[in-house]
């Protein structure tokens, strides 16, 4: 596929053009698809670079080719929006020549909207937050997950945080999941109120590391893992294995560094669907 523009500098305190945004999401389309494959996927788009206005992109324009594949998903209101999916390494190397950089996903897919296959808890840190205190935080949710029977895989955000997900057999809906999500993080909140909270008002937070569950309400998103993130450094959202956290950043793998991190390694989230765990049970474990 012809790449236009790719001089075109996307990244310019990194001196990355739109040609390297290409070449990354081409070098990561095997690792990255199975977790696009099935989702409707929203789009952060910056077609004149990071430094320029860019925007969220929800539904597929016009001008999209008739290949790319649409869905239509239900409003939780009447009606339906048309989403793309993302399956094939030719979709995500045509939405990355259009100025995709960052690349979001449901927690469901186009089959089953309203049952969740994802649960994700994202910690948002004020500034100045040691990485030390965010590794501690996010063992303290996969040992919960752990205690209501879930399996906790880590994410590099890469921004500020770490997520924390677990698989689900997507047999329950949306409300009873973001009940749950709600239920663990208030629950770890709880063990440690002067450095955790789950106050939805950023005045209300002071200087908390903040526990969000509400990613997985219905129509919400997450970072894809090996996205891009819109900012400098060009970081990568990174799937960890557990034993890496103790010397990951959020934001420590930029296309270079992935790049080679791959060259050594398998995808930490290659075997996650083999671990689904059941949403109901774990929140019968709350009562």
């Amino acid at each position: 596929m012809t790449v236009h523009n790719p001089d075109k500098v996307f990244y310019p305190a990194d001196n990355l053009t739109k040609g390297d945004v290409v070449e990354h999401y081409r070098r990561v389309a095997d690792v990255m698809l199975p977790q696009l494959r099935g989702r409707p996927l929203t789009v952060r788009r910056f077609p004149d670079g990071i430094d320029a206005e860019g925007w969220f992109q929800k539904h597929p324009s016009e001008h999209f080719p008739d290949w790319i594949h649409v869905a239509e998903v239900p409003r939780r209101s009447d009606g339906t929006d048309e989403y793309v999916v993302c399956d094939d390494v030719e979709t995500l190397v045509y939405l990355a020549d259009q100025g995709a950089v960052e690349f979001h996903v449901w927690l469901s897919t186009v089959e089953a909207p309203d049952r969740p296959d994802r649960l994700v808890l994202d910690l948002d840190p004020p500034d100045g937050t040691p990485v030390t205190e965010l590794r501690s935080v996010a063992r303290r949710i996969r040992d919960r997950y752990g205690d209501l029977g879930l399996t906790a895989f880590v994410q590099a955000t890469g921004g500020r945080g770490f997520h924390i997900l677990t698989p689900l057999d997507a047999e329950a809906d949306t409300d009873l999941v973001l009940k749950l999500s709600r239920k663990i993080a208030d629950s770890v909140a709880a063990d440690d109120p002067d450095r955790l909270t789950t106050a939805q008002r950023k005045d209300k937070r002071g200087d908390r590391i903040f526990l969000d569950a509400n990613r997985n309400g219905y129509a919400q998103t997450f970072v894809a893992p090996y996205s891009l993130r819109a900012r400098p450094g060009a970081a990568a959202a990174t799937p960890l294995d557990w034993p890496e956290l103790g010397k990951a950043e959020p934001d420590g793998w930029n296309p270079a560094r992935l790049r080679r991190r791959l060259a050594r390694k398998e995808d930490p989230w290659r075997h996650l669907d083999s671990h689904t765990g059941s949403a109901e049970a774990a929140l019968e474990k709350f009562s």
